[in-house]
């Protein structure tokens, strides 16, 4: 593989590690957001529905660390 096509996957790699960063912080906040509802929103229906998109984002970035493996393996 040429020099351009290698930065161009470093460049891929670099964005899949932003895409990381920035689930990382959403997922943070839907956290926080979880800890500060009323006990009966939190552990009711709504808590589980926000419990439900962090393990979503939680997948995502499995799916995102597999994509830098490949990156990393080419």
């Amino acid at each position: 593989m040429n020099k351009v096509r290698r930065k161009r996957l470093q460049e891929a790699f670099d964005l899949v590690a932003k895409v990381q960063e920035i689930l990382a912080e959403v997922r943070e906040e839907e956290r926080e957001s979880i800890e500060n509802l009323p006990d009966n929103f939190r552990y009711g229906e709504r808590g589980e529905e926000m419990e439900a998109y962090i393990e979503m984002i939680d997948e995502a970035d499995g799916y995102l660390d597999d994509a830098k493996s490949v990156i990393e393996q080419i």
